[in-house]
Formats: C-alpha cells, structure tokens, sequence
C-alpha cells in the first residue's frame, strides 16, 4: 500500500466565463477566492482536508458528467456533503439553479440529487458521510 497519496488536494473545473463562475461557486458552495489569475481561480472551502476548486476558463465547454451504460443514468462526478439536504435543495431551487429530483431513501433518510452550474457541470449533493470524513 502506498504512503504517497494522503488525500485529494485540487479537483478542477472547466468553465466558460470566470468571474461568473466565481460568483456562483462563491454564493451557492460558499467557497472563498484563495488566489486569482486572468484564466483561473482557486477557491477554498477554508475546512482542513477539503479540497480546493480550481476553474479554468476555457473554451472547450465538456460537462463534468459521465452516463452509466448499464442503467442509463447521468451521474456526477463530484458529490458536495450537506447535512440539510432538503434545505439546500430548495434553496437552490429559489436561487433558480437547475436542480433534478431530491432522492431520500425513507428508511435510511440518506439521498441526495444533482445540480447544475451556469457552464451545465453536473454535481450532486448527499446527506452520507463516509469513514473518515
């Protein structure tokens, strides 16, 4: 087993317009600007082993999502923990940011749903904590 890897430093993320970007990810996640470029932004979460988000504006606007074959479902490829699921559900909703369907398992009370950003990245939002975290 390797010791080199300890946790996930950056995740990266492509958009089309920065400073509208900037004030998304600022007003909907939270996040502070940490450092700021003509192309690029990093922005911080400020919690100790949380990632930061990196946005690079580019013109090639790739949606962060992949389609599972097996079962034709859209998923995400970064899921952001809430522990109020359904009150950032609505309001996202409130703030007009395309949200799909809330998922709540009724025995568990674990679920989550996707959300779109302004560039139509995916992301999803649980209420699960792993080991760990």
């Amino acid at each position: 087993m390797t010791k080199f890897i300890t946790h996930i430093a950056t995740i990266e993320i492509p958009v089309t317009n920065l400073k509208n970007a900037i004030n998304f990810y600022s007003e909907i996640l939270g996040v502070k600007t940490h450092s700021l470029a003509a192309q690029s932004a990093m922005l911080t979460f400020s919690t100790k082993g949380v990632p930061t988000l990196y946005l690079v504006q580019t013109e090639e606007n790739v949606s962060l999502s992949f389609k599972n074959t097996n079962n034709a479902v859209v998923h995400s490829i970064i899921d952001f923990y809430t522990p109020d699921l359904k009150g950032f559900y609505n309001w996202l909703k409130e703030k007009n940011v395309e949200v799909a369907t809330l998922n709540i398992n009724h025995d568990s009370g674990y679920g989550g749903f996707s959300f779109k950003d302004p560039d139509g990245n995916t992301f999803s939002a649980c209420n699960i904590l792993h080991p760990g975290q």
